[in-house]
Order: structure tokens, then C-alpha cells, then sequence
């Protein structure tokens, strides 16, 4: 039997390419997408709209709980992939209000939804690597907890939900612990983005040669996002309810390894400018995870090398800027 399955935060940069995933992968699926009324302040990067007709779009405010409580009603789900939610870690210091009350509030109203009209749902909530202390070496599930930000003690509170919503509720909910993923697409926040659009602007003539960046010692595990929604599909299907699962590659690359990398892609010569501006509150010189739980449970294994995903978010980029967009 046809099953649907509601992602939430559909149009972002994870939710875009999970859509993609899901079309493709899930032919008999009905998909609703929800998403958030956008105003020209909150501009997302241009991407092209998934087109299929089993994909239904809604415009929903995850604060608003009663209109959440009817949506959930009108469309009872039997897969909940709850991408949305305030994911810049940044922001999350001069905006640490709109995090909690977006990443807990609006997550607990999806569950209250699914507590009344989809208790038999599979549910997996993204969650984020900045739950855990920062440490120097590996992090698996077992590490301490312990986030520094705004951001990652909202991501805390909002895994702390979910495992109420399985222990005392009984819903089928599984938990991700998710590192650095990149890829086309994301937003201008993000330093990997960041560089490939100040370069594919300067390509095309649409500023000077200049480069501006933050701190490019810290090491991050980074996975490409496309390798991302791939293990949350696999752990939808497989993961245990009210188990955290780290997912990424299990390699840390220092930042400046990832400037270097879009360098070697670019057809003109810049100059790297450091901007004091551009480095965070909280900056942890290294985030390292161990994917060994989601590897045995699963078997995935990351596809996306470091240069492809570089070379993939530059290309994205020089299609997406022009004069009359950039």
C-alpha cells in the first residue's frame, strides 16, 4: 500500500535534496512538503522546485500548534522526516530566541500532532554534532554532552523531546546526531558555500578579486549532503526508536583545505582576506565524529569525495549567479 510521507522544512538546503532522494527511490510514495512562508528578509539560495506529481507543497508555520495539529489530521503521515528548524549555528547568538522556540517548541507541536492523529508513525529527527563537548579526538554516541552555542543546546532540548516522545509516548521516533554536511545549495552562512559563491561572483565580474574568510584552522568532518538524506533513509527504515546515530564521513578536513579545494576550481586569480567578522562566538578547533553505530546498522558508507562536493557546490553556484540575481 502507497505510503505518505511528510518532510518538514522541504524546501531547505536538506529537505531539497531529501525531496530529490525520495522521488527518486520511493516511486509509489505520496510526499508532502511543508514549508515556511519566506519574506524577503529570509531569502533562501535559488533552487529549482522538485517537480513530480506525487509531491504535494504546504505552507506551514511550525509555531502555530493548532495549525500543525489540523495539517497533521488532514494528512495523517506514515514517514516523518523533520528537517526544519533554525540551523544557523552563527545566528544563534544574536538570535537565540527564535532557535529554542523554532527547534523545541515548533518540535514538540509535530510530535503532539503525531501523538494524536499518527502514533504509528517512523519519525527521524535530524539532530546536530554540537550536542556533544567539544573534544580532541573522535565523538562517538557514548561521548559526553555538553553544547556551547544557542544553537547546539536548542538541538539538546529538542533530542531530549523525542526520546520523552518514544519512552513515554511510545512513537517510533529515531534520533541523528548529524556533523557538517555541505553540498549545492546551502546557504551563504556556511563557509564552504560562502567561499564557492564570493568565487563564482568574482568569476563573473560581479566584484573584486577579493576572498573574504574566517578561521580556516578548524577541522570539520564533512559530509556531502547527498550522502546526508541517503543515511536518513537508510535509518528510517532501520534505525532503532530513541537511539542517537552520528552521521558522518569520520574525516576532518581544516577549512583551509576546503578554500584550497574550490581555489584549484577557480578561472581567476583572488586574494584571501581574513574578516574577524565572519569567525564565530564558540569556534571548536576540531569536530571529528565516529560513524561506526550507523555503519553497522545500516551499511552506509559515505559515496561523495571532498573534491566532487566542492566542485558540485562551485558549479552550483556559477549557474546560480548573474547580474540580475547575485
Amino acid at each position: 500500500m502507497p505510503q505518505t510521507i511528510l518532510v518538514t522544512g522541504a524546501a531547505g538546503f536538506v529537505g531539497h535534496h531529501l525531496l530529490d532522494l525520495l522521488i527518486r527511490s520511493d516511486p509509489d510514495s505520496r510526499i508532502v512538503g511543508w514549508r515556511r512562508r519566506v519574506t524577503d528578509d529570509q531569502a533562501r539560495p535559488p533552487r529549482p522546485e522538485p517537480r513530480s506529481d506525487r509531491l504535494v507543497w504546504r505552507t506551514l508555520d511550525l509555531l502555530d500548534r493548532d495549525a500543525v495539529d489540523h495539517a497533521v489530521a488532514d494528512t495523517p503521515p506514515d514517514q516523518v522526516y523533520h528537517c526544519a528548524g533554525m540551523a544557523n549555528v552563527g545566528g544563534s547568538w544574536s538570535n537565540n530566541t527564535t532557535t529554542l522556540r523554532v527547534n523545541v517548541m515548533g518540535t514538540e507541536h509535530l510530535l503532539a500532532g503525531l501523538r494524536t492523529h499518527a502514533s504509528a508513525a517512523r519519525v527521524l529527527i535530524p539532530g546536530s554534532a554540537l550536542v556533544y563537548r567539544p573534544s580532541s579526538a573522535a565523538i562517538d554516541e557514548s561521548s559526553p554532552l555538553g553544547p556551547v552555542s544557542p544553537y547546539g543546546l536548542s538541538k539538546l532540548a529538542q533530542e531530549m523531546l523525542a526520546r520523552a516522545a518514544v519512552e513515554q509516548d511510545g512513537l517510533h521516533v529515531v534520533i541523528t546526531r548529524s556533523f557538517t554536511h555541505i553540498g549545492p545549495g546551502q546557504a551563504l552562512s556556511y563557509a564552504a558555500s560562502s567561499f564557492a559563491h564570493q568565487l563564482a561572483r568574482i568569476e563573473a565580474g560581479l566584484g573584486p578579486p577579493v576572498l573574504s574568510v574566517g578561521n580556516l584552522e578548524a577541522r570539520r568532518d564533512l559530509t556531502d549532503v547527498r550522502d546526508t538524506v541517503r543515511a536518513y533513509q537508510q535509518l528510517m527504515a532501520r534505525g532503532e526508536p530513541g537511539t542517537p546515530y552520528n552521521v558522518c564521513s569520520g574525516v576532518a578536513h581544516p577549512i583551509q583545505t576546503v578554500l584550497d579545494g574550490l581555489l584549484s576550481h577557480a578561472t581567476v586569480d583572488v586574494t584571501v582576506q581574513q574578516d574577524p567578522a565572519r569567525s564565530r562566538p564558540s569556534d571548536n578547533p576540531l569536530l571529528l565524529g565516529d560513524a561506526g553505530r550507523l555503519a553497522r546498522q545500516t551499511g552506509w558508507r559515505p559515496t561523495f569525495g571532498l573534491e566532487r562536493t566542492l566542485a558540485d557546490t562551485l558549479g552550483y553556484w556559477r549557474d546560480a549567479v548573474t547580474p540580475a540575481n547575485a
